[in-house]
């Protein structure tokens, strides 16, 4: 499980750490079909010297996969593994090493959380089962849809569990297999190939983390050894970054694709197939190709450099040290979650825990001290000033993911009533099967102990929190045996951080340690920590059937001996209560089931032991390998350098009596092998097959065998030194100030309008999220710019009409001043006033009219121009004609007053002349 969301967090924060890896596909020549060959370079243009293997993250998938048909038998399994392995070889194509890592008999730290997954596990598969009976019933002629899902049944995953038959088998097929490709393919001739099954004791990925590190402070270790792991935990990163080697990637299947497949099963669309496509994917074989999968590198070197950036604390009181940096980012994200310990109350990824981790450890450097640990050693006093600086943020949690809660309820309320409208629309099976659904969604959601309690009483945020939750949680009645416990469950959790780093660091420091509660305390309550004293006993593991009664529950009993079922199942069994049937599923405060806490009674060791120690001398020859512990396994083909000295040492000791055991001890020269240092036992049996028969049906036998192998042992647990290695070459940097992101908003410290911008939108087809951002930014964009342009526009038209109305205005007050002048206009001045200030209202009028034009849109002014252009041209058309009738009117005037002078001149001569002859005649008289 490792570290839930853990990897998503990771992708998301530093996104350059991460690479889509370049394939290779085999290809199709003269209709034969030609595999990879995994002897040429790698097309990523990057040379690994060692891949290892999470085994375990490769059997699931093939156990129960997500793309096909379940599988009917254990050799469709091993098949299928076989595929699997050969897929990621092509990727890689190590050119020293491959560890093939299968998970042994695990500490007991981690087989509680083994024991509550194969008991849920259980359950579901009982209650499908059930759902499936109540289904055929239902149905009747159409039952034969639910063929795929009985054959899922069939097989039980919980014997995926050391000591199992299936495991034996397993680890017989894989020998076999290796056989097989070191004999035939080319890519595989040269490297070591190392097998740590299941009865080799410890987890695949830390048996791996223990090579490592004890390689690494041997003399002949490259100190720029490429390194290249694949597996399915997150805390396989953890693991890589606490090695500190250097050139360190990560393969792992892309999360993106893997979201999408999981959005396609959300909404149904694997569930339903019909016509030819149902029959298609009816029929296909398991031992088909792979289904095609996306894969990623997570190259360490990279995150390291962000971390580097990240971590960076400006006022640090001594010189930073990234070695301590990394050491202590790995401590604080183990109060998120790990597989040893339920994660602090307050502490989700997805609610931006390690972000708000982060944060306080960067303003708290100086104030704690300094760093929280030196390699696996914790400084519980700083820790403790760490975490009571978290505490406060705690309330302010609960606050925030209450709110949350309460909208997606409603979501949820809307999503229901949109899925029951569409339900109507569905065929008759589909309907039968969302009955179904519901059924059993009900089933599981209702008051009975075994069911999922979904009802919270603690009410986390609100007053009296802290005391409801151990009430409620813990189970306690009075205030004293509150403290008690509260103050045992601090100490047992700090037990279990330190146990965890030296588990990380060192390898197990305690065999039977493990953390006795199913929910931790606060962060706020980690007091005095300084004056606790944690020890550890080393111990021994437990045998793989003494793992499988710890773990299985009664409905897996098939999966042990006759004599050891009896004590799961018969009522009078002295451990009967170890097994109920009946177990309560506590949420929490979860979403999905499958997150559920399974409170399960904790297995007595000593109980266990001493029933199991009554029935061991039943087992059988074949039971009481299956029950014993071994070792790893080495093979060469016989033209590696290591070949030669095994086969050497085999014939001078051939009548040794050590040899026929494989007890025959000879240490590994680095020179020889590569670099690798340990010890080897040689064995008579296994140096050299000449034959080796396939144990599959339908695969071919080996002849002429080339392969040798020996059983290996790596070197004893020596100091881990957290630092690179001498001589590392350090690559080019890949991380600059630009390319990390902004310091992060604390999940609960986001405002109210943020969370709306965020939010999910419920209406269908509609926008959210960041493609919504992106088209926001975008109109308000072009409305801006739309707005700038109508503005610029105003600025012209506005300049353009005052130009025109001071033109106007002067030709106006010009023709104004030429009619006053003028001598020869014969109108009166009260005439010339008043058309003198009707010309002025006009222009006054005008002018407004010009100005509040440009506060119209284009196509107005346009209109509005255009009439303004025709009233503009009439005017001036009847002024042309009334200035043409002025002048008409003037000439007549000035013709008719010429006329007339005329007259008056004649007649004042005529009258003239008489009156000079009147006056003579009186003269003369």
């Amino acid at each position: 499980m490792g570290i839930p969301a853990f990897y998503r967090w990771l992708v998301d924060r530093y996104p350059l750490s991460v690479v889509p890896v370049v394939e290779e596909f085999p290809k199709v020549i003269n209709g034969v079909l030609v595999p990879i060959d995994s002897s040429r370079p790698n097309p990523n243009g990057v040379e690994f010297d060692n891949l290892y293997l999470d085994m375990n993250g490769i059997i699931h998938p093939c156990f129960h996969p997500e793309d096909q048909p379940a599988p009917n038998s254990y050799e469709e399994v091993y098949k299928a593994v076989f595929k699997y392995i050969d897929h990621i070889f092509s990727l890689i194509r190590p050119r020293k090493l491959l560890y093939m890592a299968i998970d042994g008999v695990a500490p007991r730290a981690k087989m509680n959380q083994q024991r509550a997954r194969r008991f849920r596990s259980a359950k579901d598969l009982a209650d499908a089962a059930a759902e499936i009976e109540k289904l055929r019933d239902e149905m009747g002629s159409d039952s034969e849809k639910l063929t795929q899902s009985e054959n899922a049944s069939t097989l039980d995953s919980n014997v995926i569990t050391p000591g199992t038959e299936f495991m034996a088998s397993l680890s017989v097929a894989l020998r076999y297999y290796i056989h097989l490709r070191l004999n035939n393919d080319p890519g595989w001739r040269g490297i070591k190939v190392i097998l740590s099954d299941a009865n080799v004791p410890g987890e695949g990925e830390h048996k791996i983390a223990a090579y490592i590190r004890a390689q690494r402070n041997l003399p002949g270790f490259d100190p720029n050894t490429r390194h290249c792991l694949y597996g399915l935990d997150a805390d396989l990163i953890m693991l890589a970054l606490a090695t500190h080697e250097l050139h360190f990637s990560i393969l792992r299947e892309d999360v993106r694709v893997a979201r999408n497949r999981e959005k396609a099963k959300k909404f149904g669309k694997d569930i339903i197939l019909s016509g030819k496509e149902e029959r298609k994917e009816l029929n296909r074989d398991v031992n088909d190709d792979m289904p095609i999968k996306k894969f990623q590198f997570l190259n360490i070197w990279v995150l390291r450099e962000y971390l580097a950036h990240d971590l960076r604390i400006s006022d640090a009181p001594l010189k930073m040290d990234l070695e301590r940096f990394i050491d202590d980012f790995v401590f604080i994200c183990l109060f998120v979650g790990n597989d040893f310990l339920p994660h602090v109350p307050s502490l989700e990824i997805s609610e931006g825990a390690i972000d708000l981790l982060m944060t306080v450890y960067k303003k708290e450097f100086a104030r704690m001290g300094g760093y929280l640990t030196n390699s696996f050693k914790v400084d519980l006093e700083r820790v403790e000033h760490f975490l009571q600086k978290v505490g406060p943020h705690e309330s302010a949690i609960f606050r925030r993911r209450s709110q949350v809660q309460k909208e997606r309820e409603i979501q949820f309320g809307v999503i229901s009533t949109m899925m029951g409208i569409e339900q109507n629309k569905a065929s008759s099976w589909t309907r039968n099967l969302q009955k179904s659904t519901k059924f059993f969604s009900k089933n599981l959601l209702n008051s009975k102990k075994s069911d999922l309690v979904i009802h919270d009483q603690v009410k986390l945020g609100e007053e009296g929190w802290k005391e409801r939750y151990y009430a409620e949680k813990f189970e306690v009645k009075t205030d004293d045996s509150r403290e008690k416990l509260k103050k045992h469950s601090v100490l047992k959790y700090v037990e279990g951080i330190c146990w965890v780093m030296h588990y990380y660091y060192q390898g197990v420091c305690s065999w039977q340690w493990f953390y006795p509660y199913h929910y931790a305390p606060f962060a706020s309550d980690f007091l005095d920590l300084k004056h606790l004293e944690i020890r550890f006993t080393l111990g021994v593991p437990f045998k793989p059937f003494d793992q499988l009664m710890g773990v299985l529950p009664a409905a897996s009993a098939h999966a042990l001996p006759l004599s050891y079922r009896n004590l799961m199942t018969d009522p009078s069994s002295a451990i009967i209560d170890f097994y109920p049937e009946d177990f309560e599923l506590d949420l929490n405060g979860k979403r999905f089931s499958w997150q559920a806490i399974c409170k399960l009674p904790f297995v007595q060791e000593s109980r266990l032991l001493a029933e199991l120690k009554k029935v061991e001398h039943t087992l059988t020859d074949e039971e009481k390998q299956r029950n014993s512990w071994t070792l790893d396994m080495l093979f060469v083909h016989i033209s590696h350098p290591l070949a030669s000295t095994i086969i050497s040492i085999y014939r001078r000791k051939k009548d040794h009596p050590k040899l026929s055991k494989a007890k025959l001890k000879r240490k590994i020269d680095p020179e020889i092998s590569g670099g690798m240092n340990g010890d080897m036992y040689i064995s008579d049996k296994s140096v050299h097959a000449f034959e080796i028969y396939s144990p599959l049906g339908g695969m071919e036998t080996i002849t002429k065998n080339k392969t040798l192998f020996v059983y290996y042992k790596v070197p004893p647990v020596q100091e881990h030194i957290p630092r690179l290695p001498g001589g590392v070459i350090l690559p080019k940097k890949s991380i600059t100030k630009q390319d990390m992101q902004p310091a992060p908003v604390l999940w609960h410290e986001v405002t109210a309008l943020r969370r709306r911008i965020y939010s999910e939108r419920l209406i269908s087809n509609s926008i959210a999220g960041p493609h919504l951002s992106k088209m926001a930014r975008r109109l308000v964009s072009n409305y801006y710019h739309e707005q700038k342009q109508q503005s610029d526009a105003h600025v012209l038209d506005d300049h353009a009409m005052g130009d025109s109305c001071h033109r106007k205005k002067r030709i106006v007050e010009h023709k104004i001043n030429h009619d006053t002048n003028s001598k020869h206009n014969i109108l009166g001045k009260r005439k010339r006033g008043g058309r003198n200030n009707r010309n002025k209202r006009i222009l006054e009028q005008n002018c407004e009219v010009s100005i509040n034009n440009s506060n119209l849109g284009k196509r107005k002014r346009r209109d509005r121009g255009r009439r303004k252009k025709k009233i503009a041209e009439r005017e001036n058309s009847e002024n042309h004609e009334h200035e043409s009738n002025n002048s008409r009117r003037k000439c007549k005037e000035n013709s008719h007053r010429k006329t007339t002078t005329a007259e008056e001149k004649q007649h004042g001569g005529s009258s003239n002349a008489s009156n000079i002859k009147e006056n003579t005649a009186v003269a003369k008289s």
